[in-house]
């Protein structure tokens, strides 16, 4: 378990945290959601004890490990391969086989009855079981699985670390804390660096894991499909939801609506009470009945209505008007250094049209986008825009052209646009600038600061033709929903790059899929995008089956009826003759398979156990499931232990049948 006791800190007249206690239990899956400014990473952070705190405010089971995976990170300068810096994941491991093997050179030679050579087997023998019971075995097919998994090709394997892009380092560093697989892990927005399909393979990757995790995501659909507890941030407190970021949005509407009656009701009680005491209080007869209500106001529990975050809406301006068709692309091809990007594009956009751009990273999403924008020129083929075509374009780099002498409200009146102050102020309130955040110079912002006025600035300026490359990195939850309804409004074309899928869903109907140098046009939203392309898969999947079924078929026809007699005679001796060799072996693996069902079965029922907070109330009922969690464990690891043994026996007797 780990736990948070008591954490209390305040920034001069700001309490960043009030009291908070919060527990972690075997198994959970928590979603940590707030505004940006809440406090979010500040307690993953003192979580994982990168950032310091009292004493005792942080503890954590001696058997737990904690891995913490920052938002952003230093860049990686090792001069290891990809592979090999994955590898390091299992260091602990990997030293102790490396241990191993020196001590069987060291007891080469050796007299076997000396008292060294005792010590040095005994010491061998303890690390040998400790190799046996972990997954040492199957290091570079987890590694291969994990790197593959999160975007990398097999042709990247072989690369230095240090010539991979802030980006992909960052998925690496993903890699490791999924290969090491901590007890808890701690995951600051893990999907900022991910394309769609990368996205989804960690997705179910998560969904599986064993131990537990805390995600900070700004990613609704994410923090959906992986978590099952939702922690609210705000205002100091932790309000804790049993379900996804869903059924929080759901559950705290109606506990706010809860709350309100209840609070309205308290306050018409109060108010006619106050309204009987002053109208009798000054009647002798009543004083007395007077003064017994005053006393029951004082004696009453006032209920205060929780601070609900400031809600700011906002629209596009009227996009200007455009003829039916905006954008016609005819032969498009760019490279670069002879290295195709895509090749001859075919591709028509009406008004009204909202695109969404998916592909792996690399694939050419932004490149296109940008050639769209005319930030870079492409090779071949014609760019026609519409009559009246009006662009925009949002793209990250845009942050670093912003005057840093200016004050974030000048950047914005300088942009041209028609805005009244107030509008341009609820512009800049939806992109988390609120109050005097106005005033701030652009210099001493953050990068995601910078980030989120560039996006405004673009918005502020008439446009029928927007171009967007993931317009929501550095918004919040609530931010991406105002601009998620500005969008749906918005009587433009759109043209967004995002693996944000809740964010695109909601406005989208067309996708563009950028893939293999070509660029394909899908009807449907995103959600729909995904099912044709599992559609797609399952029955490529289906063919190369049938045509490896019609391979086999063939071959068994033209089989004669004595090669299949001479072959089932064979199979028959080879039955018997591992049934002879291997019959220890596989009765050793069945009862240990039928001991690791029973075994996990109870481990998870005590694991359910621990995770009730009534067990800690009984400190004797707690250290009994404790111990027997314990030694359960140790008996699942003896007979997986027996299991390996048994099956690597079983592999070896085949092999031996196989060659002969």
């Amino acid at each position: 378990m780990l736990s948070v006791n008591h954490l209390d800190i305040r920034y001069g007249e700001k309490h960043l945290f009030k009291d908070i206690s919060v527990q972690v239990y075997t198994g959970n899956r928590i979603g940590l959601v707030g505004v940006n400014g809440a406090g979010k990473t500040t307690l993953l952070k003192i979580m994982a004890g990168v950032a310091a705190t009292d004493d005792g405010v942080v503890n954590c089971a001696k058997t737990w490990t904690v891995g913490y995976l920052p938002q952003e990170s230093n860049e990686l300068f090792s001069e290891l391969s990809l592979y090999e810096e994955a590898e390091t994941a299992f260091a602990p491991l990997l030293a102790m086989q490396t241990e191993v093997a020196q001590l069987h050179e060291q007891m080469k030679g050796m007299d076997p009855h000396s008292e060294e050579f005792q010590a040095l087997l005994i010491r061998q023998g303890e690390l040998q079981h400790r190799l046996d019971g972990s997954d040492i075995y199957a290091i570079a097919g987890k590694i291969e699985k994990v790197l593959l998994g999160l975007g990398f090709k097999r042709d990247d394997l072989g690369k230095k670390v240090s010539a991979f892009s802030g980006g992909w380092q960052m998925r690496l560093k993903l890699a490791k804390m999924l290969l090491e697989a901590p007890s808890v892990l701690l995951l600051d927005e893990p999907t900022n660096h991910l394309d769609l399909d990368s996205l989804t393979w960690v997705e179910q990757f998560l969904k599986n894991y064993q131990g537990a995790m805390i995600i900070i995501s700004h990613d609704r659909a994410f923090l959906d499909k992986v978590t099952e507890l939702t922690w609210e941030l705000s205002f100091g407190r932790i309000d804790t939801y049993k379900g996804n970021y869903s059924y929080f949005v759901k559950e705290k509407a109606e506990r706010r609506a809860i709350e309100k009656g209840a609070y309205d009701n308290q306050q018409a009680k109060i108010r006619q009470t106050m309204r009987f005491v002053e109208r009798f209080r000054a009647k002798a007869t009543k004083a007395r009945q007077a003064q017994s209500r005053v006393k029951q106001l004082e004696k009453m529990e006032l209920i205060e209505l929780s601070d609900d975050e400031q809600q700011i809406r906002f629209t596009f301006p009227p996009a200007p008007e455009s003829g039916r068709d905006v954008l016609r692309i005819e032969g498009l091809s760019k490279s670069y250094d002879n290295l195709p990007v895509f090749r001859e594009v075919e591709l028509h956009l009406g008004r009204g049209d909202k695109v969404a751009v998916v592909g792996v990273n690399g694939a050419g999403k932004s490149t296109f986008v940008k050639i769209l924008a005319g930030q870079i020129p492409y090779d071949t083929g014609t760019i026609r825009p519409g009559t009246g075509v009006k662009l925009s374009y949002f793209g990250q780099h845009q942050a670093a052209e912003l005057s840093p002498q200016l004050t974030v409200l000048e950047t914005m009146n300088l942009t041209g646009a028609d805005m009244t102050v107030t509008r341009t102020r609820s512009l800049l309130g939806a992109f988390l600038f609120r109050g005097e955040d106005v005033e701030k110079k652009v210099a001493v912002l953050s990068g995601g600061e910078k980030s989120r006025l560039a996006l405004a600035k673009m918005i502020a300026i008439p446009a029928n033709v927007m171009l967007l490359d993931e317009p929501t990195n550095h918004l919040d939850m609530s931010s991406q929903e105002v601009l998620q309804e500005a969008m749906a409004q918005y009587d433009g074309t759109i043209v967004v790059v995002s693996h944000n899928r809740y964010f695109l869903d909601s406005f989208v109907n067309k996708v563009l899929e950028v893939k293999d140098g070509r660029i394909t046009l899908y009807e449907g939203n995103v959600a729909e995008y995904l099912v044709k392309q599992e559609a797609l898969r399952e029955e490529a999947e289906r063919q190369n089956e049938k045509r490896g079924n019609s391979v086999k078929s063939s071959a068994t026809t033209a089989d004669s009826q004595e090669n299949r007699k001479d072959r089932k005679r064979q199979e028959a001796q080879l039955r018997q003759e591992r049934s002879r060799l291997a019959g220890p072996w596989l009765k050793q693996l069945a009862e240990a398979e039928q001991q690791i069902e029973t075994c996990e079965v109870r481990k998870e029922d005590l694991e359910a156990l621990m995770a009730d907070p009534e067990l800690y109330k009984n400190e004797a009922n707690w250290a009994a499931t404790s111990k027997e969690y314990e030694d359960c464990k140790r008996r699942l690891e003896r007979w997986y232990s027996k299991w390996e043994t048994a099956q690597e026996k079983i592999d070896e007797i085949d092999g031996q049948l196989k060659m002969n």
